[in-house]
């Protein structure tokens, strides 16, 4: 009598264990899928503009930024997509996401040059760039600014100038020429801070050719005075006494009652700490 193969008793059982595993892996799909439902789903786009208004009114900012983005992907013309990517730049910069809020305010500007409103997006660009390296002047209180890299200042500038020239009766642009003189007196006093580091390490070049940079790029700025003393001092440092007195002589046309001659180049307070 011919015996059955094992493999072949066993068949049935494969089959069974086979079918139990498919129906497992469909339950958790399912389920995975029940978790993932998107609420948004079906609704208009006056509906998820709404609710984006209602998140940004309770600092919602994350819920508000995915649902404008949802509004412009599923909804990319009309007024309500012009109007999400108007605000995403804003609520990217209150959701402390200032590269992609700067990134909305560029798009902005590139896709709708001619829209009425794009004075405030410059505005808000310059805005997001001042906010985001305000520590260069105050809130770092510990830090030294050597450290940073002014390119955020420098963009705001660039940003306010980009306003100012474009738009100039915006009703953005008094305060916009306030925050570019805040950031010209800021830019040249970390030039200045530098060309005193310089100075107190002995590298005289260095520092002259820092202090000459911000008197070059920043003339009218308030550190200039100090800068125009760093050069005299280097220039003494270096044996250099024509050049000295040439610089001697300058310092005392525009300042003369320069407070360094007699305070020198040592301070109590941090520089960033005097605005």
């Amino acid at each position: 009598m011919m015996r059955s193969l094992p493999a072949f008793q066993s068949f049935p059982a494969f089959f069974r264990s086979i079918t139990l595993l498919a129906a497992v892996s469909l339950t958790a799909a399912c389920s995975s899928l029940t978790a993932q439902h998107d609420e948004t789903a079906g609704w208009s786009a006056p509906q998820l503009y709404s609710e984006a208004k209602d998140a940004q009114t309770e600092a919602n900012w994350d819920r508000a930024a995915q649902l404008l983005e949802k509004l412009e992907s599923r909804f990319p013309y009309g007024r309500y997509a012009l109007q999400s990517q108007l605000e995403l730049g804003y609520v990217y910069w209150k959701a402390n996401e200032p590269g992609s809020a700067i990134a909305a305010c560029d798009r902005f500007i590139k896709l709708h040059p001619n829209h009425p409103a794009v004075d405030y997006v410059y505005y808000l660009k310059g805005l997001v760039n001042f906010n985001e390296d305000l520590g260069l002047v105050s809130l770092l209180s510990s830090q030294d600014p050597t450290e940073r890299d002014p390119k955020a200042a420098r963009e705001s500038f660039d940003a306010f100038r980009d306003l100012i020239t474009r738009f100039p009766n915006s009703k953005y642009a008094e305060d916009a020429q306030r925050r570019m003189n805040y950031l010209v007196n800021a830019l040249a006093s970390l030039e200045v801070h530098v060309a005193r580091y310089y100075m107190k390490r002995g590298a005289y070049i260095a520092a002259i050719n820092r202090a000459q940079s911000a008197i070059k790029t920043y003339p009218q700025a308030p550190a200039i005075e100090e800068a125009m003393f760093i050069m005299i001092k280097g220039y003494e440092a270096l044996e250099m006494n024509d050049l000295r007195s040439d610089a001697e002589r300058v310092l005392k046309a525009n300042f003369p009652n320069s407070r360094f001659y007699q305070d020198g180049l040592e301070r109590k307070t941090a520089w960033w700490k005097l605005w």
